[in-house]
């Protein structure tokens, strides 16, 4: 099993790096996002936090316009949180993908259980209803979310992780630099205790969701 136990403080103090936009290539480099995860040539998916993550107090719209309040919707429930946007070409849609094939492979009751919640980084395009439309293609039982950019900036922030406002490239295109990092809540005890990085593949997550799902470690 791909793992290993970290401090989050410490990873936090010596993992501030640089990432391109999400798909923008190389004109937005230089974006500050703090990665709470090991550096790129590592073999290891799910890095276990010995210093978990509050939840964020996060209160935002979900795909059918209404008030979900992140820590009350899913208090007592495994979560996994990410934040993306939908017009990503790359990273975001691979990342959900992987997660919704291997959330396929839990038992019904389980799958159920597991709560999913994107978060965007472009609300001002994704709007409840390009949300809804999106994640449908993907897994009609993920939490789509948006809001104030500020709000939700705010709330990455607090899980080590750096959004950027939505900018343009040289192409007219836009473009949202964001952390990539996937963050597991316990049901147990509702702190964020496991982080995945872009590289988590469909099998990392097939392995680790049946423990996920119970509050245990990967």
């Amino acid at each position: 099993m791909r793992k290993k136990t970290f401090a989050a403080a410490a990873l936090l103090a010596a993992a501030s790096l640089t990432l391109s936009a999400c798909g923008g290539g190389d004109d937005s480099a230089g974006s500050p996002v703090t990665m709470v995860s090991e550096d790129s040539s590592s073999q290891r998916a799910a890095t276990v936090l010995d210093q978990p993550f509050e939840k964020p107090d996060l209160v935002l719209t979900d795909t059918a316009g209404k008030t979900y309040d992140l820590r009350e919707e899913t208090a007592g429930r495994p979560t996994l949180v990410y934040f993306g946007y939908t017009n990503c070409p790359d990273v975001c849609p691979l990342t959900m993908n992987n997660i919704a094939v291997a959330k396929k492979q839990l038992p019904r009751a389980e799958q159920d259980a597991l709560r999913v919640v994107f978060v965007t980084t472009d609300p001002e395009r994704d709007t409840p209803k390009a949300l809804g439309t999106w994640l449908k293609g993907i897994d009609p039982q993920v939490v789509g979310l948006t809001g104030d950019f500020d709000t939700i900036q705010a709330g990455a922030r607090s899980l080590g992780i750096s959004i950027e406002p939505p900018t343009k490239d040289k192409n007219g295109e836009v473009v949202s630099t964001h952390g990539t990092q996937v963050i597991a809540f316990s049901p147990k005890t509702d702190a964020g205790y496991v982080l995945y990085g872009e590289d988590a593949t469909v099998d990392d997550y097939t392995k680790d969701l049946p423990k996920l799902v119970k509050g245990e470690k990967p």
